[in-house]
């Protein structure tokens, strides 16, 4: 795949004698919107923390937006915006106490937040509620705002963990626009979810088991293959092979 923001090459990550991430391999193109699925206990929290160069491989390969994620782990956290299925920022903050702090961290001038903060918050329709404590906001506002503000800083990769967990059907949606609006401007969107029927949204969906990639391809690919109805059906004819529950 030209343009590889992310790739990996039998990475793997063992916890003594327990193989959490077994030799998993796959790449992920500029602007792609990419489902790491699988259920509880699959490696997804630990492969992606391998990715974000918050923990170390074991052994294999990978490189995330051109760097080496164990030996630039510190590069890498630069270039890539993350966003947790619990809520990542400030709520005794203000709104816009919360760009001006995260602005700074992403080494934003004062010129250029100043009117990165004006557009996003417009574009948002949060401009009214610049002044207003994050902890006032209802959850899919801040879900909303926290994913804008994982991609402030125009990051070529932005790792979503589970970022609609909680919040509504219409706001998920709201929320998804937000995701390809991200992805149109050629950031690489690297999510995980429960919710299968937004598996169907990702270009591609990578679907683990007990540590390994059973299946990656488009939603209509795997959907054929697996002879199923939906993105849910493939998820639970994978699961079934599962024989471990933890991380």
């Amino acid at each position: 795949m030209e343009n590889k923001v992310i790739y990996t090459e039998q990475l793997t990550k063992c916890f003594g004698d327990f193989v959490a991430v077994d030799h998993i391999s796959f790449e992920v193109g500029r602007g792609e919107i990419f489902g790491f699925l699988g259920a509880n206990g699959a490696g997804k929290t630990t492969a992606m923390r391998m990715l974000c160069g918050l923990s170390r491989p074991t052994s294999g390969k990978g490189r995330v937006a051109g760097f080496d994620i164990t030996s630039q782990a510190e590069k890498v956290k630069r270039h890539i915006g993350y966003m947790s299925q619990k809520f990542s920022l400030y709520e005794d903050l203000k709104v816009g106490e919360n760009l001006r702090l995260f602005g700074g961290i992403y080494g934003m001038g004062r010129k250029e937040l100043a009117l990165k903060s004006e557009e996003m918050l417009r574009g948002l329709g949060f401009w009214e509620e610049r002044d207003t404590l994050v902890k006032a906001l209802p959850l899919g506002w801040k879900q909303k705002l926290a994913f804008s503000v994982s991609i402030f800083h125009e990051p070529d990769v932005v790792f979503l963990d589970e970022p609609t967990g909680g919040v509504d059907p219409v706001t998920r949606r709201q929320f998804w626009e937000l995701i390809y609006r991200a992805a149109d401007r050629g950031i690489t969107v690297f999510v995980t979810t429960h919710y299968m029927d937004e598996a169907e949204y990702c270009d591609r969906v990578s679907m683990m088991v007990d540590g390994k990639i059973e299946a990656l391809d488009t939603p209509q690919n795997l959907r054929a293959r697996f002879r199923a109805a939906s993105m849910d059906e493939v998820f639970r004819q994978l699961a079934r092979k599962a024989t471990r529950d933890d991380n």
